[in-house]
């Protein structure tokens, strides 16, 4: 699995990534996690090698629907066409997730998770065999107890919690290879010590 992190110079918004199969082959899925903000995606993407005798972009998978994240949708619909995923039916989308969903993206298999927090329709996409986590925009570095979660946002981190990963991919950071799940867990044990709404 090849993965590319891109993000807009000019204007604000999310991170998106383009990923490929580790050789390019024909029967892997070239797919975008998040499309950023406006038409920049397109150039993004435009020079990356694809593969000979692929389309440029088979698959969209969205995290959740704010604008610096989905906005570029319709430029890279117009422009490829791509089966589209999102948690939510949104303009554009072709298939609604569901949680624990499994869906081929680059070369591998990666899992669907539902993580509301951030906002009711997160998700983060779990790779199977690299192990690599996309989180979207949820909360996973949370360095001091305070402040109030909803009892949904622990069950997240309990789950997240309990995965091997390799790298955090993050809507707005730097990918994070090093301690993920010790950082995870000081996020679990500061939201437990925080007010839990029902």
């Amino acid at each position: 699995m090849k993965i590319s992190l891109l993000k807009n110079p000019h204007t604000y918004s999310g991170y998106f990534y383009y990923i490929r199969g580790a050789w390019n082959a024909i029967p892997d899925v070239n797919t975008l996690i998040d499309t950023g903000t406006n038409d920049f995606v397109l150039s993004a993407i435009s020079d990356i090698n694809s593969g000979v005798g692929k389309r440029k972009l088979d698959l969209v998978i969205l995290t959740h629907e704010h604008f610096d994240h989905a906005g570029g949708l319709k430029y890279v619909v117009e422009q490829y066409n791509p089966e589209v995923l999102a948690f939510k039916k949104l303009p554009y989308v072709t298939t609604t997730t569901k949680d624990g969903m499994r869906v081929k993206i680059g070369d591998e298999m990666a899992e669907i998770m539902h993580t509301p927090g951030h906002s009711h329709d997160s998700i983060c996409i779990y790779t199977l065999d690299s192990k690599n986590l996309f989180v979207g925009d949820l909360a996973y570095n949370i360095k001091t107890p305070g402040g109030s979660y909803s009892k949904e946002f622990v069950e997240v981190l309990e789950r997240l919690c309990a995965l091997e990963i390799n790298t955090l991919y993050s809507g707005h950071d730097d990918p994070v290879s090093e301690n993920v799940l010790e950082l995870l867990q000081l996020s679990y044990q500061n939201v437990i010590k925080s007010k839990i709404l029902n």
